[in-house]
């Protein structure tokens, strides 16, 4: 079984390292996976977290686009409730017109923030209820067919940069099924809902002008290292990190204290939002990439570092590119 590989990067700020240094990184990165042969690489839109540099996302693409050649880039995604879809039509609009033919526009419904960030991005709770309006508003403007006479994205108009929904409910699968446009699950944090929802997606999918069959694209973690060993070693020290991040509240856990954590209920819903993993060997990996493909339904993967470091990563991104035949 053949699929495209792709890349989901976080931007992650790592522990004592500054901002410049996560983008530096994402830039190195997108610049190896280019040389490597993955497919895409994405950046999601996060607000007010300290570990993550992707909050400002049309702009990281900018940039990783004009220090790379052929990669495609997009956001995975681009929370829409957060903007208005002129603005967003604008800047993909300009990202295409500055790179053609490289720009996805991967957009999500989720706050991807808490409440009082949504109160200082000017959003209310309600925000949400409108997305697929939303939604088509901003095709309307790529397409240069605008649903509000008058107003039109410049640039944007006629760029047809490809939309994508994302999700991890039956909602989002609905809507890409009916609108026909590719579907992105998030497998890799929120697994429960994979097959109910591709399925419902390709049993109710209707071709558009611009996807004539369904398309999924599917997240996993993945770890690759030269031993099984330290694979699982670095997926330990994955897990206890997100400990810290997810229930740390400012504090930070001894290796031992994470552990007992993990224990508890509470570390075994971290455990359980990783139960799509791909940990081990290139040949291991890959082999457990392709029964996932498999069981998802997916056109194509896009995997995510759980690496602990960024050395670590750039190993396994190398790793299974060489086991996945790029």
């Amino acid at each position: 079984m053949t699929f495209p590989l792709s890349i989901l990067d976080l931007a992650h700020i790592g522990e004592g390292e500054t901002a410049s240094e996560s983008l530096a990184a994402s830039v190195g990165l997108a610049q190896r996976a280019e040389e490597l042969g993955y497919h895409r690489i994405w950046y999601a839109e996060h607000h007010n977290m300290p570990s993550i540099a992707s909050s400002a996302t049309s702009v990281l693409i900018a940039h990783v686009a004009a220090h790379t050649r052929t990669i495609r880039l997009g956001a995975g995604g681009i929370m829409l409730p957060n903007h208005s879809p002129l603005t967003i039509a604008e800047q993909f609009g300009t990202l295409e017109t500055l790179h053609p033919g490289r720009i996805d526009l991967g957009l999500g419904r989720a706050p991807g923030s808490d409440q009082q960030t949504m109160r200082a991005l000017r959003r209310t709770p309600g925000a949400a209820d409108s997305f697929p309006e939303d939604v088509l508003e901003l095709q309307g403007y790529l397409a240069g067919e605008s649903r509000i006479p008058g107003v039109d994205a410049t640039p944007g108009k006629g760029t047809n940069v490809p939309l994508y929904i994302l999700g991890s409910s039956l909602f989002g699968a609905q809507l890409a099924a009916a609108l026909g446009l590719p579907y992105a699950f998030a497998s890799h944090f929120a697994p429960d809902a994979l097959e109910q929802a591709v399925a419902l997606y390709r049993r109710e999918f209707r071709p558009s002008a611009q996807l004539a069959e369904p398309y999924v694209i599917a997240g996993v973690n993945v770890i690759a290292a030269d031993t099984s060993e330290e694979a699982q070693e670095q997926l330990l020290t994955a897990k206890r990190y997100r400990v810290s991040r997810f229930l740390g509240r400012g504090r930070t856990f001894t290796p031992e204290e994470a552990d007992m954590v993990l224990e508890s209920p509470a570390g075994q819903q971290i455990l359980q939002m990783m139960r799509y993993s791909a940990v081990g060997t290139p040949a291991e990996v890959e082999d457990h990439l392709t029964r996932f493909a498999g069981h998802a339904q997916a056109d194509e993967l896009i995997v995510v570092s759980s690496a602990p470091d960024r050395k670590a990563w750039l190993r396994s991104i190398e790793l299974l590119a060489a086991a996945h035949g790029l």
